[in-house]
């Protein structure tokens, strides 16, 4: 599903109107329609007994409330509708359905001033249709104290399109905004649903077709697309029934050294958990017992390590190079430590790596001042750094910005020919044809050691049950921000650990598939 800005969206909606032959008043009940059909099916739980109010604004925004009021009005519920007037002023389409509330007697009540609004407002739920896509800057006067009247009530908020008062670009809010539980943005996501603050005040976030046809959105080639449910089901191999362990895919995980073979297990069990058929962990001789204690599953392979220092010793090289052969991928670098000798084999086992291959934590640490070992390289790599390791890798800042950052990842994945996946928050994953998708899973409880050998485990596994890599990544980031978010719901985000996460990877499943 692609993902806009609010100029983009712009240019969708008039392609549509003036190209498409679909009105403005059509495209609006659409739009009213859907997310009243959400709300009672999602939200409320008895519509007979709600209580709703509506707070409209002057735009598009507000006539796409009082569409959504219109139909949850003759579901049954009781309707209230508080507009911002007066009504001669109020756009064209939202005038039309400002007048069609008005002949089914939805009770209107008109704001010029903040002492129209009750004290206490009687209302289950509100419809927060202030302000839409458009917005930018700071709510003032009326607008704003409106939105801080919305934020006191003790009611289930609901925004049409944006929460009113942020910016659909950047996610963030100069003035006063409203904190929805619900947001529904029309036909396309905006960017600010997904960027922190804006994700935390848009709440759960379920898009809604309007009725924009799919060559309006192919014509402009929109490159970055947020990674949905949908897109991971209709993504993740088929299992067949007869299937064995090597139909399911064999993955080479090198990983481990002294003090940092959690990793490794962390690596191997996530792998296991998303369907891989078999996983072998290399690592170095002196941590073997170690680690095949913690990853019963996972058959280990002791290596060759630096006078017994728990760390792989170069000369580990040729039977590296045997066993990924043995393999169908592998993922290179949770825990390996960063020991000169450990470093120097990692750069040439990828300089002349043929695999496809998850390189991530000491993997990327070892091609600091080599980046040149990425451009060179037949594998294909996914790296997958956090902003630090990227910083060192390839030494520049990631930025807050998110469209910056999205620029970042797709101009870096095009130079060194790789798959990035640039984890933050959010995760942005660019291909080296220049397209990128932005996942809108996970949360702080994840920002936690272990995690990424989670992430690396994940990818590995989709990846060697016959996904293609970009495949791999995007399903991967998804699936593991899921997990991320079911252990923050059950535990906390402050006491979760990447192990939790481990064990929620079954249920992500359950849910997705």
């Amino acid at each position: 599903m692609k993902l806009v800005t609010a100029e983009q969206m712009r240019l969708v909606d008039t392609e549509t109107i003036e190209h498409h032959g679909i009105p403005g008043p059509e495209l609006m009940e659409n739009a009213g329609r859907g997310i009243a059909e959400n709300i009672i099916s999602h939200v409320i739980g008895n519509i007979q007994e709600a209580k709703i109010a509506t707070f409209c604004g002057k735009g598009n925004n507000g006539g796409d409330g009082y569409v959504v009021s219109r139909y949850l009005f003759k579901a049954g519920a009781k309707v209230t509708i508080y507009y911002i007037g007066p009504a001669e002023k109020l756009s064209p389409d939202a005038r039309l359905n400002y007048d069609r509330a008005r002949e089914l007697q939805i009770p209107l009540v008109e704001i010029s001033s903040i002492d129209d609004v009750p004290d206490t407002l009687e209302a289950d739920y509100i419809i927060d249709a202030i302000f839409g896509t458009g917005f930018a800057g700071a709510p003032r006067g009326l607008t704003a104290k409106l939105i801080e009247y919305i934020n006191q009530q003790d009611a289930i908020v609901i925004a049409v399109d944006m929460p009113s008062g942020l910016n659909a670009d950047t996610g963030q809010h100069e003035g006063a905004v409203v904190r929805a539980s619900y947001t529904y943005p029309l036909a396309l996501p905006k960017y600010g649903l997904f960027v922190t603050p804006g994700r935390e005040l848009a709440g759960e976030v379920h898009v809604i077709p309007i009725g924009v046809p799919d060559e309006v959105i192919d014509k402009f080639a929109f490159t970055v697309d947020l990674i949905t449910t949908d897109m991971v089901t209709g993504k993740l191999p088929i299992r067949p029934p007869d299937g064995h362990k090597g139909t399911f895919g064999k993955l080479f995980v090198l990983a481990g050294s002294t003090g940092l073979t959690g990793a490794a297990a962390l690596t191997a069990k996530a792998a296991y958990r998303c369907g891989c058929g078999l996983v072998k962990i290399g690592c170095p001789k002196t941590v073997l017992p170690i680690i095949a204690g913690m990853v019963i599953e996972a058959t280990s392979w002791a290596l060759p390590d630096v006078a017994k220092k728990g760390a792989l010793a170069v000369r580990a090289l040729g039977e590296i190079r045997k066993l990924i052969a043995d393999h169908d991928g592998v993922v290179i670098g949770p825990g390996l430590g960063q020991h000169h000798e450990t470093k120097e084999l990692i750069r040439r086992l990828i300089a002349k790596l043929e695999q496809v291959a998850v390189v991530d934590a000491d993997g990327l640490n070892a091609l600091v001042g080599h980046t040149d070992i990425l451009q060179s390289s037949p594998a294909t790599l996914i790296l997958t750094p956090h902003p630090g390791e990227f910083r060192r890798l390839f030494d520049k800042p990631v930025p807050v910005d998110i469209h910056q950052r999205i620029e970042l990842a797709r101009t870096t994945a095009g130079e060194y020919g790789v798959i990035l996946v640039l984890k933050g928050s959010p995760t942005v994953v660019a291909t080296p044809e220049g397209h990128c998708f932005v996942n809108p899973t996970g949360n702080n409880g994840m920002a936690t050691g272990g995690t990424g050998d989670v992430l690396s485990g994940a990818i590995g596994s989709l990846l060697v049950q016959g996904m293609s890599p970009v495949d791999a990544a995007v399903c991967g980031v998804y699936i593991h921000g899921v997990a991320g978010d079911l252990a923050a719901t059950d535990l906390t985000a402050r006491s979760m650990t990447a192990a939790d996460m481990v064990d929620y990877l079954p249920e992500v499943f359950l849910m997705i598939e």
